[in-house]
């Protein structure tokens, strides 16, 4: 009960204040997430790269990331080559279940439940799986030669992609940043967190529950907030990972659906009602999970 209060509650109070000025409001969510995207979250991104010592940690959590990914990719298809699905059920399945919401979700429970130094690990995966899920994602959307195409154009368009490269070029040159300038910049990246977490909530108001096939979305919640953390709880046994990164890999493995799938598989008509209704199911159903999976870890 002390986890749930202390870590999920305060995330979820957040959320729901975003869900209900949505459904009050009606605000033009693209435009906040713009926002967020080209400003605020290129300011974390900078301050954490810029502020913290590369090492080997950090290659693993790239190597775990893709093989994570690429195994829930492959049981995805190995259930629609089953099940006989369409190609765009396969691909809705591939986008609900493979890529987990890091950002919005994923970042606050870290930073509540193990504080600034697990928090700095979250932000790393917040950036890598963004890469992930422009990229793959919107291949498996659009599939094909336009689906590589569009991908690497997605990367491409992302700030926070230059952004990186550019904190970690100043880190390793040495490049001098004025404390001032450094003050700005910690001024937009603590406005980030909760910005994004309104985001969400704002997001899931504007999620419509349609398209219901109870057995595809068992399947699909049960490899998002299932699955996923025994699949990394198993990979990290081939590691050596330190432990504080163990906990912040397998917690953020078992997030719930990222909700930029929605937009992917609206784009490229990959069964948009079926993926929302996921990512709202999984959601909700991560509130239950969550909390026992933290005390678990401890």
């Amino acid at each position: 009960m002390k986890i749930f209060v202390e870590v999920v509650l305060p995330v979820l109070l957040i959320f729901l204040a975003g869900y209900g000025l949505q459904k009050w409001e009606k605000l033009n969510i693209k435009s906040i997430s713009t926002f967020a995207l080209y400003i605020l979250i290129p300011g974390l991104v900078f301050r954490t790269f810029y502020n913290t010592e590369l090492n080997v940690q950090y290659m693993n959590i790239v190597l775990f990331s893709f093989v994570l990914m690429f195994l829930l990719i492959l049981v995805a298809k190995v259930y629609s080559k089953m099940r006989k699905t369409s190609r765009s059920i396969e691909s809705g399945l591939i986008l609900s279940t493979a890529f987990m919401n890091s950002g919005n979700y994923g970042a606050p429970i870290i930073l509540f439940a193990y504080g600034e130094a697990g928090f700095h690990y979250s932000i790393t995966l917040l950036v890598l799986h963004a890469i992930m899920m422009n990229f793959f994602g919107v291949y498996y959307a659009a599939r094909g030669k336009a689906g590589i195409k569009t991908a690497v154009k997605s990367v491409l368009e992302m700030p926070t992609t230059y952004v990186v490269v550019i904190a970690i070029a100043f880190q390793l040159l040495n490049v001098p940043v004025s404390k001032n300038i450094l003050s700005a910049v910690d001024l937009v990246a603590d406005a980030t967190i909760p910005v994004v977490m309104l985001i969400l909530g704002m997001q899931l108001a504007e999620i419509k529950l349609r398209g219901f096939h109870w057995e595809r979305i068992t399947f699909a919640i049960v490899s998002r907030l299932f699955l996923s953390p025994i699949l990394a709880y198993l990979i990290i046994q081939f590691m050596a990972i330190d432990p504080l990164l163990e906990k912040v890999l397998i917690v953020t493995s078992a997030m719930p659906s990222a909700v930029n799938t929605v937009m992917y598989a609206l784009q490229f008509d990959a069964e948009p009602e079926f993926v929302s209704s996921i990512t709202f199911i999984t959601t909700l159903l991560s509130i239950f999970t969550i909390t026992p999976l933290l005390f678990i870890l401890g």
